[in-house]
């Protein structure tokens, strides 16, 4: 595995195109590995958000205090912080196969324990512990994409996989919100019984992981000899390329100011994604709806977020432009992030959080093409864990300071306002590291 990181993983997420890239081998590589990592990241996202549903009735059960739960819904992503960057870097020595199947079960054992917490510290406890089993897995998956696809198709294949993101919360959403209106299953309560079957799903799909997911090209029993040296020499091509313009190895990633720009763009994006993911059911539920129909509600803007994701993308590939494809849906976000912090019309709020989702998740594949242009082989694998795990960040600060606020104040709005200002801040970098990017790209 890691002899592919160093040779594979060397092509960039966004390096030039070499004019193969639509070679029928790709689209063949895709309909076998995407599917299963889609449905992978679909199942963790499901468990790292539900607890935004159960929240509705689990908060009173256990007597959780607003702030105790935005503290337990962030701390997961203090953990992820902590073990990203050695849990990618394992995948390179132990292979995403067993790694990520290792990842998967672990965190569905904990997502499943999480029925039996009893109060806050328990709670945040098992938090943590998930973030720490869940670490690696999106940064190891981006890594591992680049071993198997051209640049000029990673936008729109990272748009695929992103997708799972969104479908998790369509489907998660009313799931949970039906699971929570059973009320009780025997001696389990409706919140209980949701996380014991949304658990599931991630134990299975490690077990498929492991049997079926290859490590690396020449593992694929599934491709022709002809095909796989199709595959090497296109990427081969792009590691040239990217190779003479790679100035940074792993000693210096983690303090090159691109690498910390990057890595401040996604600490904003996380920052409000998790503010909405985790507190959203619980503002709609404010509003006077069914814990039934907050589940439908709170799906909303996820159904808009697969339509950008689907688009965007492609058009940015298409284009061959990054930099305003980043740039204009944060902006369009913050707006509307903003515009639901000072309104308190249900319909005006649900209608903000749909475009700002659909515009974050518009981002996401593009911003994601960034890191490649610069990084290569063990610094690609240990800045890109480092960039995700400093951007995740946000997931802990943007909850948890929305549940210290409505503490304080009883009301959603300061939360939401200061979501907005952290994207605004994180689109003045883009510009910059966007253009410093692009300087290094010409000297090369």
């Amino acid at each position: 595995m890691e002899r592919d990181v160093k040779a594979a993983s060397s092509t960039s997420l966004n390096s030039p195109a070499t004019g193969d890239e639509n070679l029928p081998v790709f689209r063949k590589i895709a309909f076998r590995i995407l599917p299963l990592l889609v449905l992978c990241y679909l199942s963790a996202f499901m468990d790292r958000v539900n607890v935004g549903f159960a929240a509705v009735s689990m908060r009173e059960d256990i007597a959780l205090s607003a702030t105790a739960f935005g503290i337990g819904s962030g701390v997961f992503f203090l953990s992820y912080f902590l073990l990203e960057v050695p849990s990618n870097l394992a995948l390179t020595k132990f292979g995403a196969r067993r790694w990520i199947a290792r990842i998967m079960i672990s965190w569905g054992i904990l997502s499943g324990l999480t029925a039996f917490v009893w109060n806050g510290p328990s709670f945040i406890a098992l938090r943590f512990l998930l973030g720490a089993a869940e670490a690696g897995f999106y940064p190891g998956v981006l890594l591992y994409l680049t071993q198997w696809f051209p640049e000029k198709k990673r936008a729109q294949i990272l748009g695929y996989f992103i997708l799972a993101n969104p479908l998790a919360t369509i489907i998660g959403a009313p799931l949970s919100g039906w699971l929570l209106s059973m009320g009780h299953f025997g001696s389990l309560k409706g919140w209980q019984l949701m996380f014991l079957v949304e658990a599931v799903p991630a134990i299975l799909l490690g077990i498929v992981t492991f049997f079926c997911l290859p490590d690396r090209v020449s593992d694929a029993r599934w491709l022709s000899d002809d095909e796989k040296r199709e595959v090497a020499s296109q990427l081969q091509k792009e590691a040239l390329q990217t190779v003479k313009r790679a100035r940074i190895d792993l000693r210096h990633v983690f303090t090159h100011p691109r690498v910390l720009g990057l890595s401040f763009i996604f600490l904003t994006i996380s920052m409000t994604n998790a503010t909405v993911n985790f507190w959203l059911p619980q503002m709609i539920k404010s509003s006077g709806f069914s814990t039934y129909v907050t589940g439908w509600i709170s799906a909303i803007p996820y159904v808009a977020a697969v339509g950008s994701l689907l688009f965007w993308g492609r058009h940015s590939d298409r284009t061959g432009e990054r930099r305003y494809h980043i740039l204009v849906p944060m902006v369009a976000a913050a707006v509307c992030i903003a515009v639901s912090g000072l309104s308190d019309a249900p319909i005006v709020r649900i209608l903000g959080f749909t475009i700002a989702s659909a515009g974050l998740f518009a981002a996401l594949p593009i911003y994601w093409s960034l890191p490649g242009r610069f990084l290569v082989g063990n610094a690609a694998a240990g800045g890109i864990a480092f960039i995700n795990s400093v951007g995740n960040l946000g997931g802990f600060i943007g909850p948890s300071a929305m549940g210290y606020v409505k503490d304080m104040t009883g009301s959603f709005s300061g939360g939401l306002l200061l979501d907005s200002i952290a994207l605004v801040l994180g689109a003045v970098v883009v510009m910059r590291v966007t253009s410093r990017t692009s300087a290094a790209n010409r000297e090369a």
